[in-house]
Order: structure tokens, then sequence, then C-alpha cells
């Protein structure tokens, strides 16, 4: 083996390194700090997709109401998906940030307005 390839084998492995491997573990540690600090009335969805309010938090795990009807689920911390301001901070990252432009929808005329369902899919 000369030099060269030695040298694209180390270059290879330290792109393998920067492109796949460092942003997986970013992410998986994100993960984790967002699930440890979960606190007691955030809103959460899980990895199931099921939305709810935090009512009770301990180390493995999470209790959470899922609607009016006050059902109580618990599920492990890995289960949780994200909460509401993980979710906060990625739309606004899609918006541009605080200074970023966002295209705003024109106002729907009065008897548009009067159209639309009063479904309010946020669980109270």
């Amino acid at each position: 083996m000369d030099g060269t390839s030695l040298l694209m084998i180390v270059m290879m492995i330290a792109i393998f390194y920067f492109m796949l491997i460092r942003p997986e573990n970013k992410r998986k540690k994100q993960a984790e700090e967002m699930r440890n600090s979960i606190k007691k009335g955030e809103r959460i969805t899980t990895i199931g997709g099921m939305k709810g309010k935090v009512v009770q938090v301990s180390d493995d795990s999470v209790v959470f109401e899922t609607g009016e009807d006050r059902v109580r689920i618990e599920i492990a911390k890995w289960g949780v998906q994200s909460t509401e301001s993980m979710e906060a901070a990625r739309a606004q990252k899609q918006s541009g940030g605080l200074f970023g432009s966002k295209k705003s929808e024109p106002e729907a005329k009065p008897e548009e307005k009067e159209d639309q369902a009063d479904f309010d899919p946020e669980i109270k």
C-alpha cells in the first residue's frame, strides 16, 4: 500500500464520520435531553401519534391525559417523540427564525369563515 491509497481510506472514514455518524449522535443526544426535560403540564406527542398533556413524570415513564374525558395513559419515556416546546422551535426555525420573512395567508372572507367547521384539533 502506498501513501495515497492510505490517505484515501482515511479521508473516506472521515467523510463517513462527519456525514453519517456525528449527526446521528447529535440527534440521539437532543432526543434524550428532550425526554429528560419533560415537565408536568407540557404537551407531548408519542411515537404512535397520540397527543396529550403530561400529568406525571417519573425516571423512566410519563403519564399523560389524552383529552376532555381525562383518560390517562402511561408510556415509557423513550416513546415520546416530541414536546410542544420542541415543535414550536422547529416551526420557528422553518419560518426563518425571529427575523425571517414568513408568508401570511390572506384572511378568509366573512362568508367563507361561516362555512369552516368549528373543529379544534387541539386537545383541551
